[in-house]
């Protein structure tokens, strides 16, 4: 116990990198050994410790522990599935010291089809009584979608086994596979399936060849939007209020769009409220700015497409289209530190393979 009473009573100093937490960690990690090993109270002496840690850094980050074997211990650190947070779990244990007795890994691993049997609400989740199959849609051929059979699923319990489903399918696949793959995912009962089921084990190989056919067929596609054609919006609200927009028209045209899924979407909130939802000059010399700041760091030769921007309702929103989400995550989070105390600063990051979100501002 006095291991543990010194450890905790230290004066500790605050969080700001990730070298702050692996310090941290290792003038404690004796504790947090022992409590593991010897089945302690993990979630009060272990995670209680860790938790304000990890939020100190950012926030975002969960975690899972045990014992990997007789001698080691693992922490899993995990975004939960939400893609903006990936990168930084990945960068924080990708620069963790090595040390004897522990094991730190990055975002849950993918299990093997026979160690993921999960128990929940009564229902089983395992091979045996969940299948898939895929569905072909001409107009989006590049769309990874997949309908997930459960042989107990009904509309009484659709939201317990559809869940279900959902947590077999992260622990299977892993979840950064899981989170990045899948466009869109159906759970239904046997009695809807319209096509022959396969079986959920051969769900990894199909998602491998369907990857790798998009790769392949989007490899080194980029383009350049040096010249491309913007597009002024102006409209009036139904509360008077005026709403502002510039689009890249070109590249809502572009015909590959798939290549850049990653949909990048900025809102920085003011007060709108004495300029009909629009900024003052100086909010609106701020607003530029930072935008500008982005686009300095997201340049369209290296993947990430200014698509444009709306300003209304006292918040503006940028959209961008990415190669991939893991630089935006960076730099909009180092942004949003910046400028925390000028504006409210926020961003998403999710799949849109066919940039949907964006079908509002285009003339049909």
């Amino acid at each position: 116990m006095s291991l543990l009473k010194n450890v905790f009573n230290r004066k500790e100093e605050p969080i700001r990198s990730n070298d702050d937490f692996w310090n941290w960690f290792q003038k404690n990690e004796k504790a947090f050994y022992k409590v593991v090993k010897d089945d302690g109270d993990i979630h009060k002496n272990f995670f209680g410790r860790l938790a304000p840690k990890l939020a100190e850094l950012k926030d975002g980050f969960f975690y899972v522990t045990g014992m990997f074997d007789e001698n080691t211990v693992e922490l899993i650190l995990t975004a939960e599935g939400v893609v903006k947070n990936i990168f930084f779990v990945e960068d924080l244990v990708n620069g963790a010291p090595h040390i004897d007795g522990w094991k730190f890994t990055p975002l849950k691993p993918a299990l093997t089809i026979e160690n993921v049997n999960i128990e929940m609400a009564g229902y089983k989740f395992n091979n045996e009584n969940i299948w898939f199959y895929p569905n072909n849609n001409a107009s989006s051929p590049d769309e990874i979608d997949i309908t997930v059979i459960h042989d107990d699923f009904n509309e009484s319990n659709k939201s317990v086994i559809t869940n279900g489903v959902y947590i077999f399918l992260d622990n299977y696949l892993g979840e950064l596979n899981f989170a990045t793959t899948i466009d869109n995912l159906t759970v239904i009962g046997q009695s809807a399936a319209v096509k022959e089921l396969i079986p959920i084990e051969k769900l990894k190989d199909f998602l491998i060849w369907r990857e790798k056919e998009f790769t392949e067929k989007y490899e080194g596609v980029r383009h350049d939007t040096e010249n491309d054609n913007f597009s002024s919006l102006q409209a009036e609200l139904e509360n008077g209020n005026l709403m502002l927009a510039a689009i890249d028209t070109d590249l809502l045209d572009w015909g590959a769009k798939a290549s850049h899924p990653w949909i990048v979407t900025i809102e920085m909130k003011y007060d709108g409220n004495a300029n009909n939802g629009l900024p003052d000059d100086i909010t609106y010399d701020l607003l530029e700015k930072i935008e500008n700041e982005i686009l300095e760091e997201l340049k369209d030769y290296d993947g990430y497409l200014y698509i444009g921007r709306q300003t209304a309702e006292g918040a503006r929103e940028v959209y961008f289209a990415c190669k991939d989400f893991r630089k935006p995550s960076k730099v909009l989070h180092v942004l949003k530190q910046k400028y925390s105390k000028e504006i409210d600063f926020d961003y998403d990051i999710y799949k849109d393979k066919y940039w949907q979100s964006f079908n509002r501002f285009v003339n049909r």
